[in-house]
């Protein structure tokens, strides 16, 4: 018999926990690709006090979530609650035992209401605790967008541009993660999640410290790198518009305020601006990081100052010299908009916080929040009918959604194949891209997610940026991607240090150049970048492993310690191909991943 619904409410809560203490640790990438590192749930058993969940029979498991049920219906015991996460993530030694208290004090009263609204049985936590014998674990249950009935027009293969036909110039930004702590000479070799900072403290003799312009280490930009990125791009003009994909603030997740998330949003906004010109409009998503807690993005059906009425009507008034009202208008309502970039060509801009696991307000319903999906096939039903083109921008790219989400978005994009002509995602600040492939066969390309990489160097990067070209404003023009290109500002060059007195001094360069590490077409002899040249070239990764390795290199921005081989390359294939998370899942199990390859890949969003 079901409990009632204050109880069923908080019937997840000690498991809410571990979801709470997970979120944290996977707003942090892995640092070393080569060996992913799931969390299995195994991790959280309270192992240092000689108990496990496994441990538990089903009766007593379902006994024990009511009793928890009602202990937790006051106050004083939530509170109790909230110092034993705090306690365990310290013995877990997920952090330092300062970021661990901090961080369980940001997130729990939104936790704490998040699962106050959602409807949880007791039998869902001990199937996912005890195992499947004990009940249904369906927190993100299966669902489907509703397609319109009108016939998908006949599929015509794209064809290169005709010679000397316009192209657009396309500037993308992603995850500048600004770091307003960030300070040259401190410690880059932090206890803390995030280095490099006032509170890194100075390094001592056999450690790195933080270089002027950037670290190759956990750590993110100082500001002077991000306005000289911005002089770069002002200077390497003219852009026909701008991308923009998010991720504002820097790493330190535990001590991050709404009023410092604004500052922040206000001060990079306008310095894009200032430095691009009026002339230049951009287009922003959101990112995972623009909302303090970090990943938390409710729905619009929750109101007041748990809502993100805060942000969403803040960046409204920051990006509106290049948004129209329309836009603005679902700007404020959920963090998504669609603007009409040129005639003939349409932009989606997503809210891709409503697909990510570690936004634990999907706990409540995560069957298309704010109904994002639905309205996304009404805009692009409609411009079928007219006969445009659209590009799709967001933060996390599809195949890192959770699965329904990721399945229902590959469904639309193989509706309309002949009408999205660009994707565009950010997030894993590497240089990478998804396939997407006929839903029939699985074998025809259809679609190709770019993801680009990162402005900060958060782990062990380049600062970067990326430019697009794509076929231009012309009648009957494609609108494709067919080319791109990746600038880098080299932090071995411009940290440089130099012979002094009582030995090495660091003079970094005043004036570092930014160069082009790479042109797509250039380094992999495409002729085009098309979907079905994506493929090609995964087949090529397959048959000559110097190419894969060029692919591996360039994909960390042009520095890597070690080749990508067996088990790291066939992940890293995997992920290539797999456009919706069920592909990545299978995927892994077909090679012998057993799961962890899927789950590991979880744990990179940053």
């Amino acid at each position: 018999m079901r409990i009632s619904a204050e109880l069923s409410k908080l019937a997840f809560i000690s498991c809410a926990a571990v979801v709470l203490l997970s979120v944290f640790v996977t707003t942090h990438p892995v640092e070393n690709a080569e060996k992913p590192n799931p969390l299995p749930i195994e991790m959280f058993s309270l192992s240092g006090l000689g108990f496990n969940w496994k441990n538990l029979t089903c009766p007593a498991c379902k006994a024990f979530f009511t009793i928890l049920d009602i202990a937790l219906l006051t106050d004083e015991n939530e509170e109790r609650v909230a110092r034993a996460v705090g306690e365990a993530c310290i013995r877990l030694h997920l952090a330092d035992a300062e970021v661990c208290r901090q961080i369980t004090e940001l997130f729990r009263n939104d936790f704490i209401r998040a699962l106050q609204y959602s409807l949880l049985w007791p039998s869902e936590a001990c199937a996912l605790l005890v195992g499947p014998s004990c009940g249904k674990f369906d927190l993100y249950a299966p669902w489907n967008v509703t397609l319109p009935k009108v016939p998908k027009p006949p599929v015509t293969p794209p064809s290169p541009p005709p010679p000397g036909s316009p192209q657009s110039r396309v500037l993308f930004l992603t995850d500048i993660h600004w770091d307003q702590e960030y300070s040259a000479g401190s410690s880059a070799d932090c206890k803390e999640p995030l280095c490099c900072r006032n509170e890194s403290n100075a390094p001592v003799w056999h450690h790195r410290e933080a270089g002027y312009w950037g670290t190759y280490s956990k750590c993110d930009l100082p500001l002077r790198t991000v306005k000289n990125l911005l002089e770069d791009v002002a200077r390497t003009g003219p852009w026909d518009w701008v991308y923009w994909t998010g991720d504002i603030p820097a790493h330190n997740v535990w001590s991050q305020t709404r009023k410092q998330q604004l500052s922040e949003l206000s001060i990079i906004s306008r310095l894009i601006h200032k430095n691009l010109g009026p002339n230049v409009t951009v287009y922003p998503a959101i990112g995972n990081h623009e909302s303090t807690p970090v990943n938390s993005f409710p729905p619009p059906f929750v109101h007041g100052n748990r809502s993100l009425a805060w942000l969403y009507n803040a960046m409204a008034e920051e990006w509106a010299p290049w948004l129209p009202e329309q836009a603005l208008k679902t700007l404020r309502y959920a963090g998504f908009y669609s603007v009409l970039v040129q005639p003939g060509l349409r932009l989606v801009s997503l809210n891709m916080n409503f697909c990510a696991r570690e936004n634990f307000w999907l706990m409540v319903n995560s069957s298309d929040p704010a109904n994002q999906l639905q309205w996304l096939v009404h805009i692009l039903q409609a411009s079928e009918d007219l006969g445009e083109k659209v590009h799709i921008i967001g933060h996390i790219p599809p195949g890192l959604c959770l699965s329904s989400w990721s399945w229902n978005y590959y469904h639309i994009l193989n509706r309309y194949e002949s009408t999205i002509t660009g994707q565009f995602f950010g997030h894993t600040h590497v240089d990478e891209f998804q396939m997407f492939y006929d839903e029939e066969t699985m074998t025809r390309p259809v679609g190709v997610a770019f993801i680009a990489p990162s402005a900060t160097t958060y782990i062990n990067l380049n600062p970067g940026y990326r430019v697009y070209f794509v076929d231009g404003n012309y009648k009957g023009s494609s609108r494709l991607v067919v080319d791109h290109e990746t600038y880098i500002l080299n932090l071995t060059e411009v940290n440089h240090k130099r012979p002094g007195y009582g030995g090495a001094v660091s003079i970094p360069d005043p004036s570092p150049k930014w160069s082009r590490l790479y042109r797509a077409t250039e380094a992999y002899g495409l002729s085009t970048l098309f979907p079905s040249d994506w493929e090609g070239l995964l087949r090529g990764f397959v048959d000559d492993d110097r190419v894969f390795q060029r692919f591996w290199y360039l994909m960390h921005k042009g520095h890597v310690s070690a080749p990508c081989k067996d088990t790291c390359k066939t992940s890293l294939l995997c992920f290539l191909r797999s456009g919706k998370y069920d592909e990545l899942q299978q995927c892994d199990l077909l090679n012998g991943f057993g799961g962890d390859m899927a789950l590991a890949a979880r744990k990179t969003l940053c």
